[in-house]
């Protein structure tokens, strides 16, 4: 996403961002003690190499962007922008960090902390549908709003809030990176949720593509193709299962493909040795 096309829907918040904006900021320096995240923000998850690359970039070049943050009324401040210059500061054991002090609400915090991660490309597909499905769910805004907010379509907020609708483990893959948000959107075509896991698994491990998944979908919702939801659960359960169990058991990367009555079996091997170590223990395993 174009940088360019984030800050030209921001309106108001704009300036918010901008350290050159005209409007009067408070910049000063406060104990990193009277700090405190916001547990609300949409980045649930920090990676420690970056952090620990970002402080050692303020021990050698110093904090080059103040945090800003908000006067809370029961005391201190909560930051709206910038944790992860304060969780760099706190490695590094700093007493006090520059800040930059506003007076802002409950809407405008979050639309910051959005619009901030976004620009500096830090949300995985799922925080980032969880921060816009926090704008509208609990603070009134469509997502025609949201959209002029942040510099997209329409359709690509109802795309992305569309994805939190997937199983918890489909979930995770994404927030890991395992699967992209192209796979999500795809898999959002099964009507079976153990089919989906099943296919989701299958792109993980690099073996389908996102219009492998679409077309994977359309045929699974196919008359021909449909059978008891029960059976159909059953048989998907016990291949995943399976695959799952003969990793374990052979300690390798292990592959079930199964269609139609007939299937096939891949074990990886890497060479001469390894293939007659596995055809000795397979040979036990009998």
């Amino acid at each position: 996403m174009a940088k360019g096309g984030l800050n030209s829907g921001l309106g108001g918040l704009g300036s918010l961002l901008n350290d050159n904006s005209n409007e009067v900021q408070i910049k000063n320096k406060l104990r990193t003690s009277e700090l405190e995240p916001n547990r609300d923000q949409p980045r649930k998850n920090f990676s420690d190499e970056a952090i620990t690359a970002l402080a050692d970039s303020i021990r050698e070049h110093g904090m080059l962007q103040p945090i800003l943050v908000r006067p809370l009324s029961s005391g201190g401040y909560q930051i709206v922008a910038g944790e992860r210059r304060w969780r760099a500061a706190r490695m590094l054991g700093l007493d006090e960090v520059p800040v930059t002090i506003r007076e802002l609400s409950d809407v405008e915090t979050m639309q910051i902390a959005i619009i901030e991660n976004l620009q500096r490309e830090n949300l995985n597909p799922i925080e980032e549908a969880a921060g816009y499905n926090e704008l509208i769910e609990n603070y009134g805004m469509t997502q025609d709003q949201v959209a002029k907010m942040v510099g997209r379509s329409r359709s690509a907020i109802a795309n992305a809030v569309r994805l939190l609708s997937l199983p918890e483990r489909v979930l995770k893959m994404l927030e890991k990176g395992d699967i992209s948000a192209g796979h999500g959107r795809a898999l959002l075509g099964f009507d079976n949720e153990e089919l989906m896991i099943a296919t989701a698994i299958k792109a993980s491990e690099g073996s389908l593509t996102v219009r492998q998944v679409e077309k994977a979908a359309q045929r699974s919702s196919e008359p021909e193709n449909i059978v008891s939801e029960k059976s159909d659960k059953r048989i998907d359960n016990y291949f995943v299962e399976m695959e799952i169990s003969l990793n374990e058991r052979l300690g390798r990367k292990v592959k079930v493909d199964y269609a139609k009555n007939k299937g096939a079996l891949i074990l990886e091997f890497y060479d001469k040795e390894d293939l007659a170590a596995l055809a000795e223990k397979l040979a036990k395993e009998e």
